[in-house]
């Protein structure tokens, strides 16, 4: 437990949330074809007659997590300075080959792979245009993935390996980095400069890494379908993140009161490059209201919402993923 008097400890990525338009095609893709465990079917609280949807690994492990607030006919955003641009996921070195045979067969383009800071990278999007990549980690293969996904077990995601900030300035961004969430400099290249906490190279563990690239000619992005609204950074229980809250308000940066999300609780603020921030707690976690074995599986409603059930599941559409399931051992299907 952290006291008041103690500087809370970085824990890297809790998850991701990114807004997308149509709910089945982002279940076919992040289910389907990226062959991540749907861990939670809700709604967005505010919008009751929207999907929240929760994608991770077996359990919903801070670190694995992606979530999509779909919307359907939602209109396209614009990527630009004050996002995050690009969501990376982890994936076993020497996979990237049979993940481009999968994208091809499913009219998925992605983009020659690439060299970061001694990782091979391969970028794509996903059918709102975010903006993703599958990152050859040396510590991916440590990790454990979902087993009974679409994608055999030797190639699956392992989870968030890192989120891309782009910002017109980059120092006062990577000072928040720093001095406030105790993030550490790795290493940098041109306009990109990479923040790490926990442990390094095969020793790092899911969503430790924030790579910050400075963009002063790049106009501001406009929050919309296919573009992130915000990352969530771990607190390991409620005492933490009412540390971390009070430390912010300190450091002026004007934390929400608490959140109560179900699975997690939550403060949000704006980092200096126009960030939208979350600090999340691990438990309640997501077996809170389901079993690991029943997770994702059917409509979860906050008691608030329980009286509504009947209205709202008349709106949301059913999800069922239409990509095959994995083919012989240690293949990705195609």
């Amino acid at each position: 437990m952290t006291t008041s008097n103690q500087r809370p400890r970085a824990r890297g990525i809790h998850h991701v949330t990114a807004i997308a338009s149509d709910p089945r095609a982002n279940f076919d893709f992040y289910s389907g074809l990226l062959g991540l465990r749907l861990v939670k079917r809700t709604v967005n609280f505010d919008d009751p007659g929207t999907y929240h949807l929760y994608y991770g690994d077996q359990e919903g492990r801070p670190g694995t997590i992606l979530t999509f607030f779909p919307w359907p006919g939602a209109r396209r955003g614009s990527r630009g300075t004050g996002q995050a641009t690009v969501v990376s996921l982890s994936v076993p070195e020497g996979t990237l080959g049979s993940w481009r045979r999968r994208f091809a067969a499913h009219g998925v383009t992605s983009d020659d792979p690439v060299e970061r800071f001694g990782e091979e990278v391969l970028p794509f999007a996903d059918p709102d245009g975010l903006r993703l990549e599958l990152v050859a980690h040396p510590g991916a293969a440590a990790l454990d993935p979902w087993a009974d996904g679409s994608v055999g077990e030797a190639e699956a995601v392992r989870g968030v390996h890192s989120v891309t900030l782009s910002v017109s300035r980059a120092e006062p961004s990577a000072d928040l980095l720093t001095d406030d969430l105790g993030y550490r400099p790795a290493v940098e290249a041109g306009p990109r400069s990479r923040f790490r906490v926990g442990g390094e190279g095969a020793g790092a563990g899911a969503g430790a890494v924030i790579d910050l690239v400075e963009d002063p000619d790049t106009p501001q992005g406009r929050i919309a379908a296919g573009t992130v609204h915000h990352v969530a950074f771990r607190a390991i229980d409620d005492a933490e993140q009412a540390v971390w809250r009070e430390r912010l308000r300190e450091a002026g940066r004007q934390p929400t009161p608490v959140q109560d999300r179900r699975y997690f609780q939550s403060i949000y603020f704006r980092e200096p490059g126009g960030v939208l921030y979350e600090i999340a707690t691990d438990p309640p976690g997501f077996t809170r209201d389901e079993s690991v074995a029943g997770l994702g599986a059917a409509l979860r409603l906050p008691p608030w919402l329980e009286p509504h059930r009947e209205r709202i599941e008349a709106v949301l559409p059913p999800l069922e993923t239409s990509v095959g399931a994995t083919g012989g051992e240690g293949e990705v299907a195609p």
